[in-house]
């Protein structure tokens, strides 16, 4: 019997937005692959007679995307452990505080 679950319910509500975080890195490792597969191809095929492969300008685009793509994955990662909810958690009780000392 599969069960089901109460959408409200915020045990759901943070699952549900993990997955999607993990879902939107996934697809971004996806097109890191698949693009970096076509430059290779690319750059391999236009090489002159004897030219090096290894040189920085071949690596330009997969070095600073892949930082980018690291990025992505700690974020996804942190969230995982907690340390962002946690994060999100204490600026929303800070701006809620700062809002309600301006109203009065």
């Amino acid at each position: 019997m599969m069960e089901t679950f109460d959408e409200n319910d915020i045990e759901y509500q943070k699952a549900k937005r993990q997955v999607e975080r993990l879902r939107s890195f996934y697809a971004h490792l996806f097109v890191y692959v698949v693009v970096n597969l076509m430059i290779v191809y690319y750059n391999y095929t236009h090489l002159k007679p004897g030219e090096s492969y290894f040189q920085f300008k071949n690596f330009f685009t997969a070095t600073f995307w892949g930082i980018g793509l690291l990025a992505h994955a700690a974020v996804v990662l942190l969230s995982k452990n907690g340390y962002l909810q946690r994060w999100e958690e204490k600026k929303i009780r800070e701006l809620m505080e700062k809002d309600h000392s301006e109203k009065l």
